[in-house]
């Protein structure tokens, strides 16, 4: 068996090891355009940054070691150009010389990936750059270190818009703006959460532009204008971080069929609609396995996942794709932001009823030096199943997003979250870790012992009746304009001061307090609800920040 691969990195390079693991006669040739066919595409911005100072670190192997460690025939600097599904047989030329040649397959593997988007992709202008490749991050690295790059423009707030400007900030002489469009960064989270990636970006020097895209950039003697729907901001340099693409024309000049995306549209089994032709990776369709909904994610670990699945299936067995969750995490100066599932604006696009909680415990024992916030926002339904997750904290970030993406892929029940037994030492969590007090204040509302609020309900607040339940010092440091102070131990002595005929909001620093006091007030025939988030939340999202981490 003859099997051609077009693409490597995660998904074409792990599909070929895989292969010849699974059958040690087959020909395996991968074919890739670019000068490395394995390489950490991840770590682009970390080497930007210095953080990886050797590019010969971001190399993970080469065709050399494909050739002595796996007999796998590997062809750098070559581009396929056109398939003839008829004769099972691709054109392919060589960069260098435009030589061109014809190979012929048995089964053939499609991991293109997925293009940079950039609307400015024809402007004749050197300074403008994407990052895709380990040469993109090399230019780039090169030409910021000189003295007359200052001013640097990203133009995007996802995920490598962040990672980028996080690892620019390492050059201190370097003034960094993150420019978008939407209304808060990272868009597959919500704003509430967001507002925490955005204070830690501003702590370091980061300039963040929101709601606020560009309209047209000009070049003027090396220096860029660009023009803003509000506004003009001049810069040295600009690097598009708008989103990617697949890369699908290949494809589709071939006759196979793409969404309205451009994503290659692919079976269970990663089947084209040619039996004899895969996709994998960031050229495909996905489907959301907790909507069944069909959908477009870019990420490292489903596409290994599928490349796994595809050289299983070439090798004659029928291991079906489940589809993806989108598990993932950013890394955000000395802080941390998972995520995974569904968010609040897929919910209410695709009319999914849904609840969300949102606490804020510490990463470990508070006794225990160096303890941090941790703050751990869950969508769910009212059967109590997680639909999604977003956590930012400095510390456990990543394990906490692991268990509940878990709990997502399998269906875990909050009532079983509760019941999680998780390691525990001070240095690590608490007797009682973040998750089993995420999942106690959900199973708490579910079973009625607490009504909840959210904060973007309070738009009218100085028309609420807020009860602040925290210490008279805290509440002189700032508080909700029209809230009353009434603190927690002292309430029951003083509940002759509250009005029975009116809804009553609690609230105190992050909800724990205030759900203790929503149990006194309830039980004593007040209608009362508890703000979720309380006022460490509130001021993030209202701007006032009086709280650390």
């Amino acid at each position: 068996m003859k099997i051609l691969i077009i693409g490597g990195v995660a998904g074409g390079a792990t599909t070929a090891t895989r292969l010849r693991r699974m059958n040690e006669e087959a020909e395996i040739i991968v074919i890739d355009r670019g000068d490395y066919v394995s390489f950490a595409n991840c770590g682009l911005p970390y080497y930007i940054g210095d953080v990886i100072r050797k590019k010969e670190k971001l190399l993970l192997q080469t065709p050399k070691s494909f050739l002595e460690r796996f007999n796998i025939d590997v062809r750098i600097k070559q581009e396929a150009i056109h398939i003839d599904r008829a004769k099972k047989e691709v054109k392919i030329r060589k960069i260098n010389t435009g030589e061109e040649y014809v190979e012929n397959y048995d089964k053939l593997v499609l991991s293109p990936g997925a293009n940079p988007i950039n609307p400015y992709r024809n402007m004749k202008i050197n300074n403008i750059m994407t990052l895709r490749t380990v040469n993109d991050s090399v230019r780039i690295k090169e030409e910021i270190i000189g003295e007359n790059i200052k001013n640097i423009a990203i133009i995007g707030g996802g995920y490598i818009g962040v990672e980028i400007a996080e690892n620019l900030a390492n050059y201190k002489d370097k003034n960094i703006t993150i420019i978008e469009k939407k209304s808060h960064l990272i868009a597959s989270i919500d704003k509430d959460i967001a507002c925490f990636v955005n204070k830690k970006l501003k702590e370091n020097e980061i300039n963040i532009l929101l709601n606020n895209g560009v309209e047209e950039i000009e070049e003027n003697k090396g220096k860029f204008n660009i023009k803003l729907e509000r506004g003009n901001i001049e810069v040295d340099y600009i690097i598009i971080a708008i989103g990617v693409s697949p890369e699908s024309e290949l494809a589709k000049e071939a006759g196979l069929e793409i969404n309205e995306k451009g994503a290659i549209i692919v079976n269970k089994y990663l089947q084209t609609k040619d039996e004899n032709i895969y996709a994998l990776g960031d050229a495909i369709e996905n489907t959301n396995s907790i909507t069944g909904k069909k959908t477009y994610i870019a990420l490292a670990g489903p596409a290994n996942r599928q490349a796994r699945i595809v050289a299983d299936n070439i090798c004659g067995k029928k291991e079906e794709y489940e589809g993806a969750i989108g598990s993932s995490i950013l890394k955000v100066f000395d802080s941390n932001l998972g995520t995974v599932g569904l968010n609040e604006e897929i919910c209410k696009t695709q009319k999914i009823s849904y609840k969300k909680m949102i606490v804020s415990p510490y990463s470990h024992a508070t006794y225990y030096p160096g303890a941090n916030m941790v703050n751990i926002k869950a969508i769910y339904n009212e059967k109590g199943e997680i639909l999604g997750a977003q956590i930012f904290g400095k510390e456990g970030v990543d394990k906490l997003t692991d268990i509940l993406s878990i709990a997502i892929k399998l269906k875990i029940n909050v009532r079983e979250l509760e019941k999680l037994e998780l390691c525990y030492a001070p240095p690590f969590s608490s007797a009682k870790s973040p998750i089993n007090i995420l999942a106690n204040a959900i199973v708490n509302e579910l079973d009625g012992l607490v009504k909840n609020i959210y904060i973007e309900d309070l738009e009218n607040e100085t028309e609420k009746y807020i009860l602040d339940v925290r210490t008279k010092e805290e509440f002189e440091d700032g508080h909700i304009s029209s809230a009353i102070n009434i603190p927690l131990d002292e309430l029951r002595q003083n509940l002759y001061k509250l009005d029975k005929s009116k809804e009553i909001i609690v609230h105190c620093r992050t909800g724990l307090r205030s759900y203790i006091a929503c149990r006194i007030l309830t039980q004593n025939g007040f209608n009362v609800k508890n703000l979720v988030g309380g006022y460490y939340l509130y001021s993030f999202m209202k701007g006032e920040e009086k709280y650390d981490e």
